[in-house]
């Protein structure tokens, strides 16, 4: 099996991961079907082979974060790496120095960066001026390592083969929702969005992203429970992502119709499970009920980061680099 793993490690060629569009499908399958493979090592106690050893990765966090920063960390452990961390105070993305500069020093010292920001624009940046990898750790614009995590999580309950599936999106057109509508569009699985009038996926988005995936099947409503009808899986998020704080109290209203609970799962099928990629707020766009409830998948949808964050630095540092 792992000679296996690493051929398969030696055809895929990437060389940033900052959308889930850097990679083929082919490439998506690749570390999906890896990271699977990872996760089954790990459990059973066996140790990787050490694809990281003597490598360091930076990981700049502009922003909060627990499941990221632990499961990147973990990673890089676990394939034989070191990982340095970067606070906002110590870094200081485009205020103290600006990203450019601040890759250029990098890439002397470490073999990759991972980076969690507020504007896209620096990750492109850090991709443009440097030369080792760089990871989206998640920004105003997407949160693909997110989305490889949830795909995993999607293949345990409904097999590798998603093909026909369908997601339900229930909650803001934002960062997470953009990279789960590129995830579905390369899975073959259909993609629906239900959010108040004002908060859709741009329409420039959606056309720029069909041209990309043709196989994309995106449907918008503004009615929840039209929405989850015949969903596999019901995934919301936060109303209020970090940063908009501010506009907490009129996103509580604008979002009141919107919230995943008891009585809009009885308009899915009986099969469909709910998502979150935390963290939630409880009482807000999701109850208790339904996070504890039997459909729940969250906790192992927050576990799966783990394991899709190695495969995709197994994938980013094969020995093909």
């Amino acid at each position: 099996m792992a000679g296996d793993h690493q051929q398969r490690v030696n055809n895929v060629k990437m060389q940033h991961f900052i959308s889930l569009t850097d990679t083929t499908c082919q490439q998506l399958q690749s570390i999906m079907e890896i990271s699977l493979e990872l996760r089954d090592q790990r459990q059973a106690g066996q140790r990787h082979e050490q694809i990281l050893a003597g490598k360091s990765l930076a990981m700049i966090f502009e922003k909060a974060s627990l499941r990221t920063r632990v499961s990147f960390e973990q990673a890089i452990i676990e394939l034989g790496g070191h990982a340095t961390v970067l606070g906002d105070a110590e870094v200081g993305l485009g205020r103290r120095e600006s990203a450019a500069d601040v890759v250029r020093v990098l890439t002397g010292m470490v073999h990759g960066v991972i980076a969690r920001v507020f504007e896209h624009q620096k990750l492109i940046d850090l991709a443009e001026y440097g030369s080792v990898p760089v990871i989206n750790a998640l920004s105003d614009h997407s949160h693909p390592v997110q989305a490889l995590a949830d795909a995993m999580t999607l293949m345990d309950e409904f097999g590798r083969d998603l093909t026909g599936r369908t997601l339900a999106f229930v909650g803001d057109g934002n960062n997470v929702a953009r990279s789960l509508a590129t995830l579905c569009g390369m899975l073959n699985m259909n993609f629906v969005l239900a959010c108040p009038q004002g908060y859709e996926l741009a329409s420039a988005f959606i056309d720029d992203l069909c041209r990309r995936v043709p196989s994309l099947q995106y449907r918008l409503t503004h009615d929840a429970t039209e929405a989850v009808q015949q969903a596999d899986a019901v995934y919301t998020d936060t109303w209020a992502s970090m940063g908009q704080e501010a506009q907490l109290d009129d996103r509580q209203k604008m979002f009141a119709d919107y919230q995943v609970n008891a009585a809009l799962l009885e308009s899915a099928p009986p099969h469909a499970i709910v998502l979150h990629c935390l963290p939630a707020h409880r009482g807000q766009e999701i109850t208790d009920e339904v996070f504890e409830g039997a459909q729940s998948r969250i906790f192992p949808q927050a576990h799966n980061r783990l394991h899709t964050q190695k495969g995709l630095l197994a994938v980013l540092y094969g020995r093909h680099r």
